[in-house]
């Protein structure tokens, strides 16, 4: 196996989730703003590894199993503290459309692949401006430096999770042939 700075990127977002973790749970006021940078700092390392790869031609067979795997587990603890922290149906209810629409598209990605049909669920336009707003969403409550944050953030969850409703669609009706062959 061959590291190079895309790759090492992506597994310092692995061992970033535990640390990420313990920032939630630490008894300190300034505890939330870091929980919120290191997710920061994750959610940059997203985007700046896969924007290496593709500029440096540096793309591996291991890093590209392992980018959307680290994502994904990042962003389903944080959707999982956000929705311990607020304990209320607005916050879990996005929170836990956005979990099983990923869970559902992975599946379908997967099994697409299978059929070679793997370009058929690509990433689109709708998905990447879901992932901001959610991202950004993620931040803004796992921060929660004040009221308008926090409501904001929550806001933007719930653009998040229409978005998320809106992509799963999309790809499900793209596949929709393959789905329902008899």
């Amino acid at each position: 196996m061959r590291f190079n700075i895309p790759t090492l990127l992506t597994l310092f977002r692995v061992v970033l989730i535990p640390f990420f973790v313990l920032a939630f749970y630490m008894p300190f006021t300034w505890a939330p703003f870091v929980c919120a940078l290191i997710f920061l700092v994750a959610a940059v390392t997203d985007w700046f590894d896969g924007y290496l790869a593709r500029r440096w031609n540096q793309s591996t067979r291991f890093g590209a199993f392992l980018d959307p795997v680290a994502d994904k587990v990042m962003v389903a603890i944080a959707m999982v503290l956000v929705a311990e922290h607020y304990h209320t149906w607005w916050v879990t209810l996005p929170a836990a459309t956005m979990i099983g629409r990923e869970i559902i598209i992975s599946a379908l990605r997967e099994w697409m692949a299978e059929l070679g049909k793997r370009s058929s669920v690509a990433v689109s336009w709708i998905g990447k401006v879901k992932t901001t707003a959610q991202m950004a969403s993620l931040v803004w409550m796992l921060w929660r430096p004040n009221a308008w944050v926090e409501w904001a953030g929550i806001g933007l969850l719930w653009v998040a999770a229409v978005l998320t409703l809106w992509s799963m669609l999309q790809y499900l009706n793209a596949s929709r042939g393959d789905l329902l062959d008899q």
